[in-house]
């Protein structure tokens, strides 16, 4: 069994498939209102349950980490199990919302299903494959990482028009249907991918006995401002890319560009997914990896800057340098966002080695948790406590509000820059 092995049969491909469904978490905004209308609940209300989907995805990252340590087989069939009874159970509550409108039961239990128990599916499913790709491809990590992580990405721009079909065609409570098909198709996805998934053969697990340090003994191995930089770089890449991200829909309609908004949407999932593989692969080349993220604040500061320089949001409509340089905007920060992601583990990997990564990696994710709660918010506060609504071909429109949240991701991207360049010290002993 040992000589059948393959890199790409037991890490790239379980790594994809296991990325590729829980991914599909981020085709929220497909089907929020159609919950919402379907159960009898506003948009807002239902909406806290992708905020507790990934605030849980980041805890139980951070605390069942350990358990991805000690054994992918069991954390991947955990996050086999979870996500699509997740999703099933999604399902079920829609579908008792819509016989029994306005439900306290339903919107409660679509949070428990949709953000805790999938949530517990997203946090281990995304740990499970990230040290295996990096023990199988161990010159080249971040490449690895990146395509698994470009998984995650590109699941949205693969299911969206799938699902969009789906609600389009199921008919009657199509909503809830799609959750139960869905939640088939993506336990065999995963579950196949749990099949699939081996550490190399040649790869020897330290035993409690020998492993030496804990998580946080190795942590402290280095200065704590070093680790404290990593996870406030994480955190804050993530909480400036969700505030754009949210919002990308309404200034994307701001600049007159409504009739191309779904064609858009692709376009900016296609940047997320090729940052996570693109800046990931590129730092293997790189001396430092935390020379990346230094590479994607300044591209978003500058970005940012000349879009808040031209009011390019406000101003756009009609005028395409404006237009294409919000367009720009929001590609930078969509591959950026990706990047930040796929560097993440390779870049803790270097500073603190291989032999609790998943453990460290998992605490790290604790930064998305909480990202996944700010972000998002941080913007819907600034959309609806600054400018002013309006109508634009009949959509209602805050093209200021939204300009406004730009002033507060470009001094959060200048704060993350200065992090990456004084707390976050290269190796002294280089890449390991």
């Amino acid at each position: 069994m040992k000589s059948k092995q393959n890199k790409w049969v037991n890490a790239a491909i379980p790594a994809l498939l296991l990325h590729c469904s829980i991914g599909t978490v981020y085709c929220w905004s497909i089907f929020s209102q159609e919950i919402a209308d379907y159960i009898g609940f506003s948009k807002g209300a239902t909406e806290w349950a992708f905020s507790f989907a990934i605030f849980f995805l980041g805890m139980s990252a951070a605390f069942l980490g350990n358990i991805v340590e000690k054994d992918i087989h069991k954390s991947s069939l955990i996050a086999s199990i979870c996500f699509a009874c997740g999703m099933a159970g999604t399902g079920f509550f829609i579908y008792y919302g819509g016989t029994h409108q306005h439900s306290p039961l339903a919107l409660i239990g679509i949070y428990i299903c949709y953000g805790f128990i999938m949530g517990v599916g997203l946090g281990t499913g995304y740990l499970s494959p990230v040290k295996t790709l990096m023990l199988w491809f161990e010159d080249r990590k971040g490449l690895a990482t990146g395509l698994a992580v470009a998984g995650f990405g590109a699941a949205k721009a693969i299911a969206s028009p799938i699902m969009q079909a789906m609600l389009d065609n199921l008919g009657e409570g199509g909503i809830y249907k799609m959750f139960l098909i869905l939640s088939v198709v993506y336990f065999i996805m995963m579950f196949a991918g749990h099949l699939l998934l081996h550490k190399p053969a040649t790869w020897h697990e330290p035993k409690k006995a020998e492993k030496g340090k804990g998580m946080m003994d190795v942590i402290k191995s280095r200065p704590i401002t070093n680790y404290i930089g990593i996870w406030l770089m994480f955190y804050i890449n993530i909480t400036c890319g969700l505030a754009l991200i949210s919002q990308e829909k309404m200034i994307v309609k701001c600049i007159g560009l409504a009739g191309a908004a779904g064609v858009i949407a692709t376009v900016s999932a296609v940047f997320n997914a090729g940052g996570r593989l693109g800046f990931s692969a590129w730092a293997d080349k790189m001396k430092d990896r935390n020379t990346i993220y230094k590479l994607i604040f300044i591209l978003s500061i500058a970005f940012t800057a000349i879009v808040m320089v031209t009011g390019g949001i406000k101003n756009g409509e009609g005028n395409t340098v404006l237009v294409i340089l919000v367009l720009g905007l929001i590609f930078v920060v969509n591959a950026g966002y990706g990047g930040g992601f796929s560097n993440v583990p390779t870049l803790l990997s270097d500073h603190y080695g291989m032999g609790n990564i998943s453990a460290i990696h998992g605490l790290t994710l604790s930064a998305w948790a909480i990202a996944g709660l700010t972000g998002n918010q941080m913007a819907n506060w600034i959309v609806d406590h600054t400018g002013e609504f309006m109508d634009v071909h009949g959509i209602s429109v805050n093209p200021t509000g939204y300009q406004n949240v730009l002033y507060v991701t470009i001094v959060l991207y200048i704060v993350a820059l200065l992090i990456s360049l004084f707390l976050v010290r290269a190796p002294k002993d280089g890449k390991k």
